[in-house]
């Protein structure tokens, strides 16, 4: 019985030591050691939120995932009749990729040249009142942009590029249709406008970081002004530069309103992107347009859609800070 007893006691005492260390260090814990700690709380934080959002999509996809399995990814039917359901995504896949890749294609070099006028070239009395127009345009909720675009642009982007390009390349599967602005192309027009002011606003903060040094040592050699924004500031800048493409190019993968409201709203074989002039869906529009009124199978297959859009939000995002640190090797590389 004793025996039981000490063994009792010097495990208590044992717990009461541990528990007196923990206290004598949280009691001497330095501003260094509370700051790193909760940096590392919050760094967690992050993870966490990510990792607990994909258990969700994951488990409400289950139904719909084992039903149709790869087939759910590489299907191009969209059928809600009871009974007579399913369900695939990858004309919305194709239709996210599609109108992304249109914004970045324009968005970017207009991004670039707005950026590159304010940090280099923009005289003073304007540079500070056009700056903060841009920083305002990327406060506008999307779905001004999407009011925009469908009673202002649209009229001009059908009568001035969809209908000439049409008539005169037609015979090309790119541009064949029957344009009346609500389609792929108009899709992506409005979101390369609105990642415009994202876009160029981060590269132009990056384009004023650059030290002067950089601008003076090109001028001392005799370089033009291009020569000084291509060789001294945008090479200077290019991973801060493509940090805010990829930024732009996130927001227009994810982008709902303003896309729901002019890109036709195509279902199931309809919905490829065989034509830039055609209605299509990205997996974003198709979960806002439906969300309300599913219910049972059609319900899991949207939360499937949200996973993949997830899961193709996260995959662009790897393979841009794989090119980051490509980018940064080859120019660390290049110096050595």
């Amino acid at each position: 019985m004793s025996t039981t007893e000490d063994v009792a006691t010097r495990s208590a005492e044992k717990e009461d030591l541990a528990l007196s260390n923990i206290l004598h260090r949280l009691a001497h814990l330095s501003g260094d050691d509370i700051f790193e700690v909760f940096s590392n709380i919050f760094a967690l934080t992050v993870i966490l939120v990510i990792v607990l959002t994909g258990i969700v999509l994951l488990r409400g996809s289950f139904p719909v995932l084992g039903k149709f399995g790869v087939g759910f990814l590489a299907g191009v039917d969209w059928n809600t009749t009871l009974g007579q359901e399913s369900y695939g995504v990858l004309p919305y896949i194709l239709g996210t990729l599609v109108t992304s890749g249109i914004a970045i294609g324009i968005g970017i070099p207009v991004s670039l040249g707005i950026a590159i006028f304010l940090a280099e070239m923009a005289p003073a009395v304007i540079k500070a009142p056009l700056s903060q127009i841009v920083e305002i345009l990327a406060a506008v909720p999307s779905v001004i942009y999407g009011f925009w675009g469908l009673l202002v642009l649209r009229p001009w982007i059908v009568n001035y590029v969809e209908i000439p390009l049409t008539e005169s390349f037609g015979t090309l599967s790119i541009f064949r249709g029957s344009p009346h602005g609500l389609d792929i192309f108009m899709g992506g027009l409005i979101l390369a406008v609105m990642i415009i002011p994202t876009v160029s606003s981060i590269s132009k903060e990056v384009m004023m970081a650059v030290p002067a040094s950089q601008r003076e040592a090109a001028y001392s050699i005799g370089a033009t002004r291009w020569e000084v924004v291509r060789m001294g500031v945008l090479s200077y800048s290019r991973s801060g530069i493509f940090g805010a493409a990829i930024l732009g190019l996130g927001r227009a993968v994810g982008e709902t309103m303003a896309v729901t409201m002019v890109i036709g709203g195509a279902l199931g074989p309809a919905a490829l992107p065989t034509s830039l002039f055609m209605p299509g869906q990205t997996l974003a529009s198709l979960i806002a347009g439906q969300f309300n009124e599913a219910e049972s199978l059609q319900l899991s297959a949207l939360i499937g859609a949200g996973l993949a859009l997830f899961g193709l939000a996260l995959l662009i995002n790897i393979f841009a800070q794989l090119m980051v640190w490509r980018v940064l090797k080859v120019k660390a590389g290049a110096v050595e």
